[in-house]
């Protein structure tokens, strides 16, 4: 089993990011590089948290030894040292056994290396180029290159700004003899200061966010009038889409009237024309006129800066007209399953009954297993109670994870509680709860932290929707982020389970990432104090997030959130509510019209199948019959023939009228008669049979 529990989780987590990533991003429609590089930056984070554990139980276990090792000759065939006492004699093979998910030495070291200092390289140097490159409009990868390393120069410049500043400051004081190690860690301490200011952040709300939500979760009436007011606000910020949408189509339509098809900015036009919906692109190919060449004498052609500008407008607002409309669909399934379910409560049946049947369209497996008796007992009855006790368990995790933000840098006694679990397992060397409770603290920190990363969204320049509805710009920011707040996660993780030698103050074997991010000794200041310190103001975020501070100024700041006490609320509610209705009804009709349409179908389809076959066979027979006979005496209807059609000429001509050229009654464009379409004939005499002249001879 040596390093097979590192492969394994290597292969799952890699299908994990991709589950993930699928969900949110689109694999059909964006690029394969945003696609890559965000996977990857994923992949390497999840990878980090998932693997993080056995390098724990695997350091344990190298302590064992270096104990078992540098113990008394005499008594190192079964007594071991632990804590600088000598226990009850014991086995040292029953002692000293080797974990299930060992890894050998050697390959822990090299595996984070490449881990980190790729996610390094990815979140600094890559992905924000790759987030200009994704968002300018340019018509080459030349073009776009360049608006990324002009949009980056401030960025990067900053950066290189403070770290020669630091150069020279280390060059001119002579107490600072700095070797390369040391210069990499404070790079690093650097990194991860940076890193930890936005973690406790995130942390803060996350601890209460999460069992609060699920607590909700239980309440139905909760549910509803929130599911409500997103669809209020929802259909507010899909007008506004549809109509931002209208204006940059308008636009488009006039550069693509100005622009002919020898214009040397043609190519630009056609690449925004591709990048429209199928609809406009249809509209505005009818009415392009290709033969018509441009005059270099006019002034009033767009500049190419413009169509870039233009090119990028377009790429922003149908994505997010495309993905108002998937949103809208499905906050709509949302609120009249959440219906459905306050009408079911009260059912005497105790059978889950749809409003729409196609909600119950699923695969054969779910409807032969979650038959409507096991939905009605899981919605109604069993599901709130399950995110009660879940928002308890929850609750309790987030108390204990502030507690030992507060009390971890405290070593005797030992104030936190994983740390305490840790230890109590490591006395009996027991690997697998030593990996359960690594694995459990460090994943629901994770979850604390990467879901607030899914939540956040910050108006339209970063926002992660599911159904694959996440633009490039979003999933790559996302990689950014989490590159880097995983390594100070880990770092805080380890500092809660006293695994950190600068935190434990003891001098033991430490982790294979701890010996990757370095000594922290060499910045004293961060070591002692920012990293102690700063964590505590958690307890302060965890109050402002349970009183909806946050909230509360963002509401107050014009931006519409979801509060009970709130007038502005109430009105959004209540707006949902007749959206909802409205919907609602549109949706019956239509349900209705099929159904009529498929009984008429079934009733009287066969009926139809069979008169239209024996109305066929009767008129292949009389044509049959009609060519016999005419084979008896082709000469006459050959004569016949041609003389009825030189009599059908005359009579044309002599019923022909000339056309009334009336300015009121006849146009070039029939589209500008609507409702004289219909009488429009080749001849021309309807056409002046306007409505308001029909009884003007009575």
């Amino acid at each position: 089993m040596s390093g097979a529990a590192l492969g394994i989780e290597i292969i799952f987590v890699f299908f994990l990011a991709l589950f993930i990533l699928h969900r949110y991003g689109d694999f059909k429609k964006q690029h394969r590089l945003v696609i890559i590089a965000t996977l990857l930056a994923w992949y390497l984070c999840f990878l980090i948290v998932f693997i993080l554990p056995l390098d724990v139980s695997t350091t344990i276990y190298n302590r064992c030894k270096l104990a078992v090792n540098s113990s008394p000759p005499e008594s190192s065939s079964n007594i071991i040292i632990i804590n600088g006492s000598y226990p009850s004699s014991a086995p040292r093979k029953h002692i000293c056994s080797k974990p299930w998910s060992y890894i050998p030495d050697g390959i822990m070291p090299i595996f984070w290396r490449v881990v980190y200092w790729t996610s390094q390289f990815l979140t600094w140097i890559l992905l924000p180029f790759m987030q200009s490159y994704a968002r300018s409009g340019g018509f080459s990868i030349t073009g776009k290159i360049k608006t990324a390393l002009i949009e980056n120069a401030i960025y990067y410049g900053t950066y290189l700004l403070i770290f020669g500043a630091f150069l020279i400051y280390v060059a001119v004081n002579p107490n600072f003899n700095l070797q390369w190690n040391q210069l990499q860690t404070i790079g690093i301490a650097a990194a991860n200061t940076w890193g930890l200011f936005l973690l406790v952040l995130l942390l803060g709300y996350g601890l209460v966010e999460i069992p609060r939500s699920h607590w909700n979760g239980a309440k139905r009436g909760y549910l509803l009038m929130k599911t409500y007011f997103k669809v209020a606000k929802l259909m507010t910020e899909k007008a506004d889409a549809e109509e931002s949408l209208e204006d940059i189509m308008e636009e488009v339509r006039k550069v693509n009237e100005s622009i002919k098809y020898n214009h040397p900015l043609r190519k630009c036009v056609d690449t925004i024309l591709k990048k429209c919906p199928t609809e406009y692109q249809e509209r505005m190919g009818r009415n392009m006129d290709d033969y018509e060449d441009f005059d270099d004498r006019q002034n009033n052609y767009p500049s190419e800066k413009s169509l870039v500008k233009l090119h990028k407008q377009v790429i922003y607002s149908v994505q997010r007209h495309r993905r108002t409309q998937v949103q809208w669909r499905i906050l709509l399934e949302q609120a009249f399953y959440l219906e459905d379910v306050a009408k079911n409560e009260t059912s005497a049946t105790r059978q889950f009954v749809h409003t729409f049947q196609f909600q119950e369209s699923e695969n054969r497996i779910n409807r032969y297993f979650y038959t409507p008796t096991v939905e009605w007992y899981w919605e109604c009855l069993l599901r709130p109670w399950f995110y009660r006790i879940l928002a308890v368990v929850l609750a309790t995790f987030s108390v204990i994870v502030v507690w030992s933000e507060c009390t971890f840098f405290s070593t005797k006694p030992v104030l936190s509680l994983f740390a305490v679990f840790i230890q109590l397992a490591e006395r009996t060397y027991n690997y697998m709860c030593i990996e359960m409770a690594c694995f459990l603290t460090i994943f629901f920190l994770s979850i604390c932290v990467y879901s607030t990363v899914f939540r956040i969204r910050v108006f339209n320049y970063y926002y992660l929707a599911s159904h694959h509805q996440t633009d490039a710009y979003s999933l790559l920011f996302s990689g950014m982020l989490f590159c880097r707040l995983t390594p100070p996660l880990c770092l805080n993780f380890l500092g809660l389970t006293h695994m950190d030698s600068s935190i434990s103050h003891k001098n033991t074997q430490a982790t294979a990432y701890t010996s990757i991010m370095g000594s922290m000794r060499v910045l004293s200041f961060i070591a002692d104090g920012f990293y102690i310190y700063y964590p505590m103001l958690v307890v302060i975020l965890c109050i402002a997030t349970y009183f909806s501070l946050g909230t509360r100024c963002l509401n107050l700041l014009g931006f519409q959130q979801f509060m009970g006490d709130n007038e502005m609320t109430s009105d959004f509610i209540d707006e949902g509510k007749e959206l909802i209705r409205r919907e609602k009804r549109k949706r019956q009709r239509q349900e209705e019209g099929e159904n009529r349409r498929r009984e008429w179908k079934e009733r009287y389809g066969n009926s139809r199948e069979d008169s239209t076959r024996n109305r066929n066979v009767h008129s292949d027979q009389k044509e049959s019959s009609f060519s016999e006979t005419n084979a008896s005496r082709p000469v006459s209807k050959y004569i016949r023939s041609n003389g009825r059609t030189e009599r059908d000429r005359i009579e044309l001509l002599q019923d022909a009228e000339p056309l009334d050229f009336n300015a009121d009654s006849v146009s070039d464009d029939p589209l500008d008669h609507p409702l004289d379409s219909g009488r429009y004939q080749p001849g021309g005499r309807y056409l002046s049979m306007s409505r308001s002249r029909i009884f003007d001879d009575v």
